[in-house]
């Protein structure tokens, strides 16, 4: 840090393994990522380029090779990998994250149907590639998912060799564990608490409102995902107690 400060919460080192900052990169250009790693670096865990964009976006490669040479690991939306696999091109999609270096990624099933022990059998054979990240819930707002089969599908999905589960929430943050306004399922997320490890799950939390909550909740050392670029530093210092909403959570009470 820049300089001394007393009370401030221990955050985890990097590498992490919790405590970790997930960005979206919805589409920034060479020149954007560069000037966001110069300031946004020390505080990014995972990169993921969002939903499907890595197909459209112009220099790809140096993009991806940009991140990692920062020791940012970088992975492809689980909209893309959907993507593959309603096209039957699994085995494609595994050739095309070898090609690029991708040793991050992402399982989910919120924009097509796939039978839980056929996902399962997707983590599977991805773990033995790299990390894999599995998302849990749904992108429809009217598909609502109950406490305990959350609990179910993430104790599986761990099982079968995801290192994170991602409790899913769109890049809006409107759905899966929020309420169609963004408040957050309290009851929801409590219940998972009780029965999942805080530190194999990734909240995706766009707004500033639900990572107040996280933080208040878990502590400064949750991990939080779907983090605009232009947020992380805001985040970090609210992570620990340099931001109004935070303030206060690691003063030492007189």
């Amino acid at each position: 840090m820049n300089f001394n400060l007393t009370q401030i919460p221990e955050r985890t080192q990097q590498p992490r393994t919790n405590g970790l900052t997930m960005v979206m990169d919805k589409g920034l250009s060479l020149e954007e990522a560069k000037n966001f790693l110069s300031v946004a670096a020390p505080h990014v865990d995972i990169l993921k380029l969002g939903f499907g964009t890595a197909f459209v976006t112009p220099n790809l490669r140096q993009k991806i090779e940009l991140y990692q040479a920062a020791n940012i690991p970088v992975y492809f939306g689980g909209t893309l990998f959907e993507a593959f696999l309603i096209r039957n091109q699994f085995e494609e999609y595994i050739k095309v994250i070898k090609d690029y270096g991708i040793t991050y990624m992402e399982v989910s099933d919120g924009s097509i149907t796939i039978p839980h022990a056929e996902k399962c059998g997707y983590i599977e054979k991805l773990a033995k590639v790299g990390v894999v990240l599995s998302e849990v819930g749904s992108k429809d707002a009217e598909h609502i998912i109950p406490p305990y089969k959350w609990i179910e599908l993430m104790r599986a999905e761990l099982s079968a060799g995801a290192t994170y589960v991602i409790a899913e929430a769109r890049e809006s943050g409107n759905v899966g564990i929020y309420r169609g306004s963004g408040e957050v399922r309290e009851g929801l997320v409590q219940e998972i608490l009780t029965q999942i490890p805080a530190e194999k799950i990734i909240w995706e939390a766009p707004q500033k409102a639900q990572q107040l909550y996280f933080l208040e909740l878990v502590g400064c050392n949750v991990n939080l995902g779907n983090l605009a670029p232009h947020e992380v530093i805001a985040l970090e210092a609210m992570r620990i107690g340099l931001r109004g909403d935070t303030f206060h959570l690691y003063l030492d009470k007189a």
